[in-house]
């Protein structure tokens, strides 16, 4: 990926990076052979990004062009929006107080070239605020309340604003920033797309296993994609690809959904979209949302601290669930009254509402795997052993953790199960689900929809193999241009 600096005086530039172009921001609008070029990256560090002018226009016309951008005209517009600065600076609370305590001062100001500052002990302050306003060139100014360090603003700062004795700094930062960026000359030209792959190689129950993992690489490979597996440390670098592939447990209240945010505001194709992890992650919405369409359900109350005695319409014993819970964490059987109401009362410390369901024991749920309103695959998972759930994250033993399972082509499933599978996912829309179903007397009930379900080699695989990684990664691509 070629990359250019777009700067007001490059004669006068003290950033010399090989391999980088540097030109003014005339010279970029105004060049047609700009506009015809593809797979370039933009870092405009014009004087001047406010609205219609010049800075304003490299960034916009960048868009227009399909260049990779930095900072985008969403970033900039974002950090004009003081309510939003305090909103996403939010995240960064616990380390902004931690950084700062020793300053006396009731103001400071933190200068950040390409993600870094000129003393260490601020490295990790400048590199985060880079991360949530990505911007070359950014000034953070600080004020103490009286209790506390607030984000007071964020900006953008020109070239010539930076301080004679910062720029030895800036062009050590610029190296660095340019030399760790994974584009080189021996990818020009190879791949279609770049596809990240998030996933947390630290999770204890991810939603693929490194078989599975291997195989989605080896597919989008094969369809032309350069693939990288990052983290949630590289919420930075998501404007680099074209598509993001979610391949960990997923929460609203987490970095998963702002990577997913983040990706679709840079108009990245993502799977799973925040939307779905929005829809899908949150019992209480899934809960009023399958009511509200008349799809059958176990007996569901949604409990408050105003009617903690509710579930006692639905008899013992009974499921109380986290509204965020996942993978059968967060959900507990209650066998008596006493049971819960202690429950209950702690689970309410952790979310205001939590859901209270019917019980209803069957010897395995039905997993029907959803990819663009269409069944990619049907498991039959059996509970774990001694078990009500096909988990059981309380066994000692680990072959005791999760219960068998059946694979299944589609036409021997039930059709009520399909269909009913189907008619819950187009509630949400037309990513990837896995839509757990029970079946009792021969009707389906839905228990829950996942926005990631479980791909894991060796299980959800064992009948289309290699196909299902292709057909996953196809759609996901077929996005990209919609995404745009």
């Amino acid at each position: 990926m070629k990359k250019i600096i777009v700067i007001n005086k490059p004669s006068h530039s003290v950033l010399d990076v090989p391999g980088v172009e540097v030109i003014s921001p005339r010279h970029y609008l105004s060049d047609d052979s700009y506009s015809k070029l593809k797979n370039i990256r933009v870092f405009n560090l014009s004087n001047d990004y406010a609205y219609q002018t010049r800075g304003y226009y490299v960034s916009l016309l960048a868009e227009a062009r399909g260049h990779k951008v930095v900072p985008s005209v969403k970033n900039i517009l974002d950090m004009k929006e003081r309510a939003l600065v305090k909103s996403v600076s939010d995240d960064v609370d616990d380390l902004v107080q931690k950084s700062l305590k020793r300053i006396r001062s009731r103001e400071f100001t933190l200068s950040i070239y390409f993600g870094q500052n000129v003393s260490n002990q601020y490295a990790k302050l400048a590199r985060e605020l880079h991360k949530l306003f990505q911007a070359p060139f950014l000034r953070a100014r600080f004020v103490h309340n009286g209790k506390k360090w607030e984000i007071y603003s964020i900006r953008t700062i020109p070239l010539k604003e930076v301080p004679e004795h910062h720029l030895p700094y800036l062009q050590s930062f610029a190296a660095e920033y340019f030399g760790r960026k994974r584009y080189d000359n021996a990818r020009q030209g190879k791949y279609l797309y770049d596809l990240a792959i998030l996933t947390n190689p630290d999770e204890a129950s991810p939603p693929s296993n490194k078989k599975a993992l291997t195989a989605f690489a080896d597919a989008a490979e094969k369809l032309g994609c350069y693939v990288e597996f990052i983290t949630k440390d590289d919420y930075d670098r998501i404007g680099e690809f074209d598509a993001l592939f979610i391949r960990e447990t997923t929460a609203v209240n987490h970095h998963t959904y702002r990577i997913a945010r983040r990706a679709q505001s840079e108009g990245l194709a993502v799977l799973d979209s925040p939307d779905s992890i929005l829809k899908c992650a949150n019992k209480v919405y899934l809960a009023e949302l399958l009511r509200g369409a008349r799809i059958p359900t176990p007996q569901t109350l949604v409990l408050s601290s105003d009617n903690p005695k509710d579930a006692d319409l639905l008899g013992f014993p009974c499921v109380l669930k986290l509204p965020d819970s996942s993978f059968s964490q967060g959900v507990v059987k209650v066998n008596d009254k006493e049971e819960f109401r202690s429950k209950v009362r702690e689970m309410l410390k952790a979310s205001d509402l939590i859901i209270a369901q019917e019980y209803m024991p069957t010897e395995y749920d039905w997993r029907v795997g959803v990819l663009n309103n269409q069944v990619l695959f049907v498991c039959r998972y059996y509970m774990a052993a001694g078990h009500w759930q096909i988990y059981n994250w309380n066994s000692k033993k680990k072959s005791d953790v999760e219960g068998n399972f059946d694979i299944l082509e589609p036409s021997e499933a039930p059709s009520a199960v399909i269909e009913t599978a189907l008619r819950a996912t187009r509630l949400i829309g037309n990513g990837l689900y896995g839509v757990d179903i029970k079946e009792i007397g021969g009707k389906p009930y839905i228990i829950e929809i996942n926005d990631n379900p479980n791909i894991d080699g060796g299980v959800e695989d064992r009948l289309l193999k290699d196909e299902l990684y292709r057909k996953i990664i196809l759609f996901l691509l077929e996005q990209t241009n919609v995404a745009k």
